[in-house]
């Protein structure tokens, strides 16, 4: 019989208080969220049923990263976009998409950073006082 010898196994929950599992070892009836959303379904009220935890060495972060799990037998299907949320989502990217100083539509979303469009961005300093003025 092959033992388990992972830091983070406790399918019981004893230690970590939820049943914990580690990286590519939990059952596959648990599913994350992004799972859960790429099978067409959400969670349905159900709270955290498990957690995967591993250890991060990557880009300079480092610690225990932690995924939480819903079981798939109690989720629901996801609810279907009325047209009325696309008509918000359309208006919301739009507004995302407008130039505050020249009020012309940029044809992307501008930046936070920028907070302008391209063209309003790159005018001199001058040219941006006399079109306020």
């Amino acid at each position: 019989m092959s033992r388990v010898r992972a830091a983070f196994w406790d399918p019981t929950g004893s230690r970590y208080s939820l049943p914990t599992y580690p990286w590519r070892m939990a059952p596959p009836h648990l599913l994350t969220l992004r799972q859960l959303t790429a099978e067409g379904l959400r969670p349905g009220g159900q709270g955290v049923q498990a957690q995967i935890l591993w250890r991060s060495r990557r880009h300079g972060a480092r610690g225990v990263r932690a995924a939480y799990l819903y079981d798939i037998r109690f989720a629901l299907p996801k609810r279907p976009m009325t047209p009325a949320k696309w008509a918000a989502l359309a208006k919301a990217n739009a507004a995302r998409r407008r130039c505050p100083n020249c009020g012309r539509d940029a044809g992307f979303v501008i930046s936070r950073y920028a907070d302008t469009c391209t063209t309003c961005y790159y005018q001199p300093a001058s040219v941006r006082t006399e079109e306020a003025a």
